[in-house]
């Protein structure tokens, strides 16, 4: 386990029925390849030595030798690898025979986990060979020439890096308390198991759905493997399913019906699997009733070089384009039902909202617009203010004003070039001098107009700010950092695009849609610098403090997770490699410099997000005070530079 990431494999190979030598060469052909890949635990079918469907021939006292004989053979085979294998075959044990999973590493027998539900009906019949668990008390057998202790509780598996690892064994993620429950709960990150699961209509999409939910409810990763080609037809035909999910994702799902052999390798994220553990507070309550055998597995002999090849996606905060439509109506209906109950709380009737052309007052007017026709009030009750300053360009202003017309909104102008001039004279600045007094002096200044205009129409001051503005403290502390409810404070800046976008498409009318399509269009800029020779925007937020993209990556696996800047890096670069068309490439040293940026800016920015308006939560990331981010505003951020500055 390297920086926080498993590599895990499902393993589907060909097999004979009885013939366990051919089965153990062919599992052995997975294990190689897997081992060549950086795999550190794989699991194969249940009775893969063997072959599940012996049915009475599992009463053959030469088919259980020979197929202790196989895993000699794979004890041997395995003697110098570091991979962790995970097989299936009947144990004898007294006088009666368990279906077991069998733990081998380093050419040592790790432990034997004996399957717990056997089932009995339909096409089932496993309780005429075998016997449950529960059923035994604690014995010592020898096993291919090993002492083996086998005991009825539940075992967790511990690598030398803290990796934790389950096993069930095919119904038993079928039943009404699978094994897994108490696993997770005893630390297990990772359940696998060995499965021989027929195929009936319907029961693939039921499988999915229980593997993805078992993971989900359990906050783990489910590695399972179903034997496949090779089994006997006689009455059944088996799939050949190999899965891989991590908190109710799928990371890999084999080719079913294939007909020759499988292997499914994903990468899985303990970091991530912890800090939802860690962070939810019923899952650790149940902890408490929890207990399962730990059993350590065996130091590796040689470090092997990590490769991230796991799929990171580099907007996390923008919904997958078959949801996109579903979760942009979602975030909209959030924001309009937040403010929708903040006008009813107050008896408002009016909302004031300053209109600058971008694309943040763009949506807080648009979520305004959709609260009052929801509310049945009349548009007229908002009241867009348009606040041109020295930096105003004329696209930013022509956008603003079309926009509120065209939606049918009070316009109101108010120029704040003469009263900023005055304040620069009362406070004695040179307004030549274009530095942090020169912008924050007409942020203030348009707040000021906003919370008295508010006062005079008795309305409320609706905010405009968004997430990674937050984040990164880009907001000027009692200027556009205050209003009266900010609607758009969880809103991450890569997503207001598309929700901005959404309503174009879909919620206005053809005036409306172009000039929304422009403000899309225009570089993202608080207008606070004068235009250029060409009256073009000079001041370009991303130029200042680096690509939202990059940020809203930081934002979002940093504030979910916990990620330490040196996971976030190497994920990052695996993100914005240029393999995907819809962002940016960037550079090793081009993310590290962004890198520190963000954690520099998120430590010293605190003091802006503990006096926050109040605004609602839309998504999984928030950084209210009053709810999910709670931070000193006087931490330091040397641990998390310093981390930085080491990265190579």
């Amino acid at each position: 386990m390297k920086y926080g990431f498993a590599t895990v494999a499902a393993a589907v190979p060909r097999v004979k029925v009885a013939d366990t030598h051919y089965n153990i060469l062919a599992i052995e052909e997975q294990i190689a390849i897997a081992n060549s890949r950086g795999v550190e635990l794989i699991v194969f079918p249940e009775l893969s030595i063997t072959g599940y469907s012996c049915q009475d021939l599992f009463h053959s006292q030469l088919l259980l030798e020979k197929a202790e004989d196989a895993l000699m053979h794979l004890l041997d085979f395995s003697r110098k690898l570091d991979i962790i294998s995970v097989v299936g075959m009947p144990v004898a044990v007294g006088d009666i025979l368990l279906n077991c999973a069998v733990v081998v590493q380093q050419g040592v027998i790790i432990g034997i986990v004996p399957k717990t539900f056997l089932p009995n009906y339909g096409e089932f019949y496993e309780k005429r060979w075998f016997c449950s668990a529960l059923d035994i008390h604690s014995q010592t057998i020898y096993i291919a020439g090993n002492p083996i202790t086998i005991t009825p509780e539940p075992k967790v598996f511990t690598t030398y890096d803290g990796l934790k690892f389950g096993i069930e064994i095919c119904e038993d993620l079928w039943s009404p308390l699978p094994p897994s429950n108490n696993l997770t709960l005893a630390g297990a990150d990772i359940i696998v198991n060995l499965s021989a699961s027929d195929e009936l209509i319907g029961k693939h999409q039921y499988l999915r759905q229980l593997i993805s939910q078992q993971s989900a409810r359990t906050l783990s990763a489910y590695v399972y493997s179903s034997c496949g080609f090779g089994e006997s037809t006689q009455d059944v035909v088996y799939g050949g399913n190999a899965i891989i999910a991590e908190n109710g994702r799928m990371l890999f799902e084999s080719e079913r019906f294939c007909k020759e052999p499988q292997l499914g390798i994903a990468q899985i994220d303990i970091d991530r699997l912890r800090s939802e553990r860690r962070s939810n507070t019923t899952f650790t309550l149940a902890q408490r009733t929890a207990s399962a055998v730990d059993i350590k597995t065996r130091q590796p002999e040689e470090m092997t070089e990590f490769r991230l090849v796991r799929d990171i996606d580099p907007t996390p905060f923008i919904p997958k384009s078959d949801d996109m439509k579903h979760s942009c109506e979602e975030i909209l209906n959030i924001q309009t039902s937040g403010l929708a109950k903040r006008l009813d709380h107050t008896g408002c009737k009016h909302v004031v909202v300053g209109i600058s052309g971008g694309l943040d007052s763009t949506l807080a007017l648009l979520v305004c617009v959709r609260t009052f026709d929801y509310l049945s009030l009349d548009r007229k009750g908002i009241h867009g203010i348009t606040m041109p300053g020295f930096g105003t360009t004329d696209r930013t202003h022509l956008n603003a004003v079309n926009l509120m017309e065209s939606l049918g909104v009070t316009v109101h102008e108010i120029s704040i070039a003469k009263s900023v001039t005055q304040h620069f004279e009362d406070i004695g600045h040179d307004s030549a001098k274009h530095d942090v007094t020169y912008e924050n002096s007409q942020a203030r200044e348009r707040t000021q107009i906003l919370m008295d205009m508010a006062n005079r129409v008795g309305g409320l001051v609706v905010g405009t700010g968004d997430l990674s503005e937050l984040a990164l403290g880009w907001a000027t502390y009692n200027g556009d950092h205050m209003s009266m409810y900010g609607v758009n404070a969880s809103i991450p800046k890569t997503l207001i695009r598309h929700l901005v976008r959404y309503v174009a498409d879909n919620d206005v009318d053809a005036q409306s849609r172009l000039t929304l399509l422009d403000i899309i269009d225009t570089p993202i800029s608080p207008e606070l610098i004068p235009a250029d020779e060409n009256g073009n925007i000079s001041q370009k937020t991303e130029d200042l403090v680096g690509p939202y993209e990059l940020h809203d990556f930081f934002l979002y696996h940093y504030l979910r997770f916990g990620y330490r800047p040196a996971k976030l890096f190497l994920m990052a670069t695996v993100a914005f490699d240029g393999h995907d068309p819809s962002v940016s490439a960037y550079d090793h040293d081009t993310i590290k410099h962004w890198l520190k940026t963000f954690f520099r800016r998120f430590f010293a920015q605190q003091f802006k997000r503990s006096c926050l308006p109040d605004g609602p939560k839309v998504g999984s990331v928030s950084l209210s005070p009053r709810g999910d981010w709670r931070m000193p505003s006087d931490a330091s951020c040397c641990l998390w530079l310093e981390e930085i500055d080491s990265l190579k």
